[in-house]
């Protein structure tokens, strides 16, 4: 009840980006000054507290629920990776337990007592039992709370971004995904093309002379002809089609499905490198080639789903002459 937005971030395909997605997306928001959760609830594969930087952390059960981890003051943060003794341990559950440890992260997390703007929920692949259990549990713990914000829909959760990558392979599975939000109602806030193809500056690439081998590496000799002959391409971007789409792409996949897309993120290696030191990626890297296509996203959802304080700057601007 304390919760002003709750965000899934799902994806009918593994390996996807999702909780790329979803921490940085949290990350931004903490960044900007807005109370931030951000719950793990991929309890086979928890990897949400080494991308937000709190590995290794503990969390403690008090009167008032399990107490999160704090990232920074704005961000708090729960994952099973927390209650593991070893952090390499297999977590070998069945379904009972599994959403039972779910609905008590969903149901029993104290917040603190301002609550959040955002909870962003990373979420398994899938459209499986635990799904379902998250939407659920979210539609129960918001109606017991008496939460009446949430005018966008009957569903507990506020919207759920969904992440694709562009080949059909992945679309084949997130089509699924798209279908499970309308079948439990849940609002599909848009849909975020990640790994769109590779972005890098000429003066960070590697050259090679026959192969991709040590040996045979040569890009000392490459940049030494590039600052001789054509210095102005070593500022330049170089892209390629990692990833190529197919049909449409995830925009025609948006479209026909009626949802919003909200973007193409590229392969950038700045972006892997914020999640495995644990950082901000727009605020440690902000003149990176994701950057500004991530904070466009982030845009978006504050647009989609705005609190309290910008609901009411914006009738501000709307009363000035």
């Amino acid at each position: 009840s304390n919760v002003t937005h709750v965000v899934l971030v799902l994806s009918g395909k593994g390996g996807v980006g999702k909780s790329t997605v979803a921490t940085q997306i949290a990350q931004t928001l903490s960044s900007r000054n807005y109370s931030v959760g951000l719950l793990d609830v991929d309890i086979c594969g928890p990897s949400i507290p080494r991308m937000a930087g709190v590995l290794h952390r503990e969390v403690h059960q008090s009167q008032s629920g399990w107490e999160p981890v704090y990232a920074n003051a704005n961000l708090a943060v729960m994952s099973i990776s927390f209650l593991l003794e070893e952090g390499d341990a297999a977590v070998v559950w069945r379904g009972p337990r599994k959403n039972g440890l779910i609905k008590q992260f969903l149901t029993e997390t104290d917040w603190g007592v301002g609550g959040l703007d955002y909870l962003i929920v990373d979420t398994p692949p899938g459209t499986s039992d635990e799904h379902i259990s998250i939407v659920q549990y979210l539609n129960d713990a918001r109606s017991d709370g008496g939460d009446s914000s949430n005018i966008h829909n009957k569903s507990g959760a506020s919207g759920a971004i969904v992440v694709t990558t562009p080949e059909e392979v992945s679309m084949s599975d997130v089509r699924k995904e798209l279908n499970f939000c309308k079948k439990t109602k849940v609002p599909v806030l848009g849909i975020v093309e990640n790994m769109s193809g590779l972005q890098i500056r000429v003066s960070d690439l590697k050259f090679f002379q026959d192969g991709a081998d040590e040996s045979s590496e040569c890009t000392s000799r490459a940049m030494e002809m590039l600052k001789e002959k054509c210095p102005e391409v070593l500022s330049m971007m170089a892209a390629a089609e990692v990833f190529p789409p197919s049909g449409f792409g995830p925009k025609g996949m948006a479209e026909k499905f009626n949802v919003p897309y909200l973007g193409k993120l590229p392969l950038d290696p700045n972006l892997l490198k914020s999640c495995e030191e644990g950082v901000s990626f727009v605020d440690t890297y902000g003149s990176s080639p994701a950057a500004s296509p991530l904070n466009d996203i982030v845009d978006k959802l504050i647009i989609a789903l705005p609190v309290e304080d910008d609901e009411e700057e914006g009738e501000d601007v709307d009363m000035q002459p």
